[in-house]
């Protein structure tokens, strides 16, 4: 590794770090941070907060100021180079002087995809593309599914025993793991920007699905009920913490669809209650992740049909036994082991004394390949 590599490494963790700051609050938008260095010293960095403030690179130059003149510019994710909500990065970076760009990834968004970085480079400055890509990829990998597949990026979350129960044979199931891994799922909903359980989840647990006061802010809470066989009073219901919205099939209980309107909860009537098309919902509405956080009965259609990137199985070391008992996902119609679902890019970590282990689910082709 040259001494040029290895500085652009150092500055590219930077980038990644500052744009972790953005976790759960730019969506639809990506993370990116960016670091301009100055004889091998920081005059500026920034991060993309939100969506519709400017971008990491303009936080940096502004930062820079006059310091920007021959300076190198680092950022994670590929500049702009077009009007959206704010202008383009490219033409700040050349109009500051900068001399260098460490990009980390192309941007996937088709209406940059290469085009910032022909820019950059047909005005004279020097740039290097691919530093710690595959960092950068994972980071924002919720942003390239939602370009590529115009679908939020799923997670399916649940809490296990050791021998593979959600819950006894009567329903219980507060709590099946320790308090360190509900503080980790907490913290997790505060990325992500809306929150799926059915009714079942609703009727049996009563849960808030809020971050607790961990983590801010709060998800959209999304029940999905075809029967609209919903308590009339649960902890959903209160949307003075977090919005609540319940999707059903079109002509269901207008008694109870008037009583959830009437304590503020959004009703949603779709012609078909299906976890694809509750995603498409979700896309139009700018979520970026979203977590499921059902039982086995949602799980497994939302699995089957490709609602689900990503898994994050939190097993406490607990034996319930039970044939009846719960496991984490229903049926999806698999008769042979050669048919289970592979999974990969495993990793794994202990929260007090229960073991989380997050995979990924093989691709499926998305309504737009």
């Amino acid at each position: 590794m040259t001494d040029t590599t290895a500085r652009d490494s150092f500055w590219m963790q930077r980038c990644l770090s500052l744009a972790r700051q953005g976790l759960g609050k730019t969506a639809p938008n990506p993370l990116v941070g960016s670091v301009i260095i100055q004889d091998d010293q920081v005059v500026g960095e920034g991060f993309h907060p939100r969506a519709g403030e400017p971008h990491a690179e303009i936080f940096a130059l502004r930062q820079a100021g006059d310091h920007a003149w021959r300076a190198s510019l680092y950022v994670n994710l590929e500049p702009c180079n077009h009007y959206g909500r704010t202008p383009p990065c490219t033409e700040a970076i050349i109009q500051a002087g900068i001399s260098r760009v460490v990009v980390g990834m192309i941007d996937p968004n088709p209406l940059v995809a290469g085009k910032g970085i022909e820019r950059l480079r047909q005005a004279g400055l020097s740039v290097t593309v691919g530093v710690e890509s595959s960092q950068c990829q994972r980071l924002n990998e919720a942003f390239c599914h939602r370009i590529q597949h115009h679908r939020p990026w799923g997670i399916l979350k649940y809490a296990m025993t050791l021998d593979g129960k959600i819950a006894t044979t009567t329903g219980h199931s507060t709590w099946v793991t320790g308090e360190p891994a509900r503080r980790w799922v907490h913290q997790t909903r505060s990325y992500c920007q809306a929150v799926i359980v059915g009714g079942n989840t609703v009727r049996r647990d009563n849960p808030r699905l809020t971050c607790h006061g961990v983590a801010e802010p709060n998800p959209l809470r999304v029940v999905l009920s075809r029967s609209l066989d919903l308590p009339r009073q649960a902890n959903l219901w209160n949307v003075s913490q977090a919005p609540t919205l319940v999707c059903t099939q079109a002509g269901n209980s207008p008694e109870i669809q008037a009583c959830l309107r009437d304590q503020g909860v959004e009703i949603v009537e779709l012609d078909a209650l299906t976890p694809d098309r509750v995603m498409a919902l979700l896309y139009e509405r700018d979520c970026l992740q979203v977590l499921w956080e059902c039982g086995g009965q949602l799980a497994a259609p939302a699995l089957a049909t490709g609602a689900i990137q990503k898994l994050m199985a939190f097993i406490a070391p607990k034996i319930i036994g039970g044939t009846q008992a719960p496991t984490p996902v229903g049926d999806l119609g698999l008769t042979l082991m050669t048919e289970a679902l592979p999974l990969r890019d495993l990793s794994y970590q202990t929260l007090g004394e229960d073991l989380l282990i997050e995979a990924y689910l093989p691709a499926k082709p998305g309504p737009n390949g």
